[in-house]
């Protein structure tokens, strides 16, 4: 008698279900990481589409080349401490994502907020890199780049897009080995395709020895004249940028994710591979190909300047290094949300939502901003998981209280939330944004009303802004939950 073969599809569908990521349980020991998978990891994700916009955001933005090297320089370690001192020690002790322990910290509404949220500006963040790489793939096909002031790109684009998206979506559902493994392949490559780019765009600049070079970073490339429409950029600005960029990872916890896998906290400190290769080397090698190149300054065009389609091919290969691990981080955190759901399918219908995002031009156009306004939106539930952790159990409180007391939602961290980007919002947009200056104008406090910091400095001040909200709030709220609640008496005679 013949037994019929089960369907290929259900064979599939069966060994994607079997991709398990520990979404809502602590990792095991069986599956820890050593030193080589975060070192790639780390590289694999900053050296990236990314530093091709933002690399030259810093040459048409006006800044020195000191500002570049130095502020890069103290930007990039102050990220490199956070990762290692603030959200890598975290990470191995819980072993959960960062969605896990928002949930029990400050309860499953708040919890579902956030990874809602979150999921929104990963989808964002992944549509940029899928752009990026068919600035790239566009080449071969003649097809021409969207500009930023497009709404919509040509539909052949749009078909390019998604493939390419599709591509990026199928590498993040192989979850986190699988992208390492990916990473380790690529990073050798890129890193040499970025520098040899870099080298021969210097000629067409005018340097042609290493004495030219300071000369030619002064006057042809990083000349302290802002582009038309962009605002100068300085040293501490920069230093604020290359801190802010990934902060919703490291001060954020956001890489609780992430380093739930490292053996060790040490291994906060692998992300020194991503921030001085990736946010140092390939931001000062992109903002070279920025200078170099004649009215297209799109990543693919750019880079293809540089090394040809060598060049071109490192873009595309760039995104996909950045955009795989940013939906692989999205698809767990709505986990938090679609319980019945494997990681799997929430991943790839992720992927249909980055694809949609990937034709909107205005999203690389405004970049940085993004990722600023990104970092310091989710900043503060960092900062309180930092507090629920570290501070708690030395001033008497309970950690995980929501959890514990089988709250919905958590008072203390919604309010802190809240409090701090109220903060935020107010230092920066009373100076930069009309509706708020018409709003808030004369009802400020003194202090506050003076306070004009740029948008790049804000970072520890809202952690501080957090912190403190955050201790202040759960001294109330869990005093007085605690204390014995008093009992009608039947016969007030008595």
């Amino acid at each position: 008698m013949a037994i019929n073969a089960p369907p290929a599809t259900s064979s599939i569908v069966s060994r994607l279900d079997a991709l398990y990521e520990y979404e809502r349980e602590p990792v095991k020991t069986k599956d820890l990481h050593g030193w080589k998978v975060f070192w790639s990891t780390y590289a694999g994700e900053n050296i990236a589409g990314t530093e091709f916009v933002l690399g030259p955001l810093f040459v048409l933005h006006g800044a020195t080349a000191t500002a570049v090297f130095g502020g890069l320089a103290v930007g990039n370690l102050l990220a490199v401490l956070s990762w290692a001192l603030l959200c890598a020690p975290i990470a191995v002790r819980t072993r959960v994502t960062v969605y896990w322990q928002i949930r029990r910290m400050a309860g499953p509404w708040l919890a579902v907020i956030y990874s809602s949220l979150v999921a929104v500006f990963l989808c964002l963040l992944a549509g940029s890199m899928v752009n990026i790489s068919v600035t790239a793939v566009s080449l071969p096909f003649h097809i021409p780049n969207p500009g930023p002031g497009a709404l919509l790109p040509s539909l052949p684009w749009m078909g390019l897009a998604v493939g390419v998206g599709a591509i990026i979506a199928v590498l993040a559902v192989l979850g986190f080995e699988g992208m390492a493994i990916f990473s380790k392949m690529c990073i050798p490559w890129m890193v040499t395709v970025f520098f040899a780019a870099a080298i021969a765009t210097l000629p067409r600049l005018g340097c042609t020895s290493i004495s030219d070079f300071w000369r030619v970073a002064n006057t042809k490339i990083w000349t302290g004249v802002a582009a038309p429409g962009y605002a100068p950029y300085n040293f501490w600005q920069i230093a604020g940028f290359a801190w802010l960029c990934n902060v919703t990872y490291h001060v954020g916890m956001a890489d609780l994710t992430i380093l739930r896998y490292a053996k060790k906290w040490q291994m906060g400190f692998t992300s020194s591979a991503g921030m001085y290769l990736g946010h140092y080397c390939a931001w000062i090698a992109s903002g070279i190909l920025c200078a170099g190149a004649i009215g297209d300054r799109t990543p693919g065009p750019i880079a293809y300047l540089g090394a040809g389609f060598a060049g071109a091919l490192c873009v595309v290969i760039a995104g996909w290094n950045v955009a795989s691990p940013t939906l692989y981080r999205a698809g767990l955190g709505l986990q938090v949300i679609t319980a019945g759901w494997k990681r799997w399918r929430v991943t790839l219908l992720i992927g249909v939502v980055v694809i949609i995002f990937a034709c909107t031009p205005a999203i690389l156009a405004n970049l940085d901003r993004i990722v600023g306004y990104n970092g310091l939106f989710f900043l503060p539930l960092g900062a309180c998981i930092f507090v629920d952790y570290w501070i708690f159990p030395k001033i008497g409180l309970q950690s995980l209280h929501a959890e514990k007391a089988g709250l919905p939602v958590s008072w203390p961290a919604a309010l802190t939330w809240a409090g701090a980007i109220t903060f935020s919002l107010l230092a920066y947009g009373k100076d930069h944004y009309p509706i708020l200056q018409n709003l808030v104008a004369g009802r400020l406090p003194a202090w506050l009303d003076g306070y004009r910091p740029d948008l790049f400095y804000l970072v520890l001040p809202e952690w501080i802004v957090a912190i403190g909200l955050y201790i202040v709030f759960s001294l109330m709220s869990q005093k007085w939950m605690s204390r014995p609640v008093l009992q009608s008496n039947p016969n007030p005679a008595q």
